[in-house]
């Protein structure tokens, strides 16, 4: 049989097959052996072959089976995993979008986060919109600050939506852009993923909590990736399905098997000027007549980019994500 992934508690998968009819998955072992250098050889959106199993005991006990094969993928979201540098983890596969969600406030979005996010999307095909949550208690001292990192986005060539999840403002927008596709909301712990979803589909219930006040950080309400069917405003029979993605907060972006001569490529004002640098090789760190890095000293590319980039060229270092002894 053939389905779609989706639901991943870690070791087991819900697949929805083709025909409607939802199983309990594991993977063959197989999978693990195939030099699959992911914590998770599966991944929500995948679309899988598998075989039922027969279950002895309770017939009302949900149905189950065993995935033996994977489609190639169209795309896919991956970073490194923080604790294991030679391994990563796939958040999700073949979506046609992904909303980044990401505040100003309470908690703060690292500016670096959402550039390590951006590159791996641009490196996998995977269109982004920067979705930025809370708009309704961003206090007047922030506001400029706001204003000037959307339009940072906005000239490199991110759309950007400004939304509150809690007041509903702006949401409404995002409901029209999410019909028909499958589209993954991703950001850090406490930016508002589950309460987005809610204000959109309120019949979902997903579980939402507080931020810490000793950190002023998102816990952890989403342990697992989950995908939700999208109803049709003119009837599954008229519409096409759509599907949303909600995954747990991620704390930290590594970059995943990305060449030091590759990562600029993924920045797209870099890309842009780096057509113009002397050598063809240049890494925009030391190399004269850098046409880079006189566009950072013009401002023509924001120093917090080009901050970045210099993070993901240091991602390379093996021991970088090794906990400390």
């Amino acid at each position: 049989m053939h389905g779609l992934v989706i639901r991943n508690t870690g070791y087991s998968y819900t697949v929805k097959s083709d025909a409607g009819e939802v199983f309990d998955c594991k993977v063959k072992g197989n999978f693990r052996i195939r030099g699959i250098r992911t914590t998770n050889p599966v991944a929500i959106g995948d679309k899988v072959t598998f075989v039922p199993q027969d279950v002895e005991g309770d017939i009302e006990q949900a149905k189950q089976g065993l995935i033996t094969e994977l489609d190639d993928r169209k795309n896919y979201i991956i970073r490194k995993s923080t604790n294991l540098s030679k391994q990563s983890h796939i958040i999700a596969a073949n979506v046609d979008m992904c909303f980044l969600i990401v505040t100003i406030q309470q908690p703060e979005t690292p500016l670096q986060f959402i550039d390590r996010f951006l590159a791996s999307a641009e490196a996998y095909s995977v269109p982004v919109t920067l979705i930025f949550n809370k708009i309704d208690i961003v206090t007047e001292e922030w506001q400029d600050y706001l204003d000037g990192v959307i339009n940072l986005y906005e000239t490199i060539g991110y759309p950007c939506r400004k939304i509150s999840a809690t007041t509903g403002e702006g949401v409404e927008a995002l409901r029209s852009e999410l019909q028909g596709k499958i589209t993954l909301l991703s950001g850090n712990s406490g930016v508002g993923k589950s309460t987005l979803i809610n204000t959109l589909f309120p019949h979902l219930h997903l579980r939402t909590s507080d931020i810490s006040d000793a950190y002023n950080t998102g816990k952890h309400t989403t342990t697992f990736s989950e995908m939700y069917e999208i109803p049709s405003p003119l009837g599954e029979s008229e519409g096409a399905v759509g599907y949303i993605i909600d995954t747990p907060g991620i704390k930290g972006f590594g970059t995943f098997d990305m060449k030091k001569e590759e990562v600029g490529h993924y920045f797209k004002e870099i890309f842009h000027f780096s057509a113009d640098c002397r050598f063809n090789n240049c890494t925009h760190t030391h190399e004269p007549h850098c046409a880079v890095r006189e566009a950072v000293e013009r401002h023509d590319i924001a120093e917090s980019r080009y901050n970045s980039y210099l993070s993901m060229l240091e991602d390379e270092n093996e021991d970088k994500y090794r906990p400390a002894y």
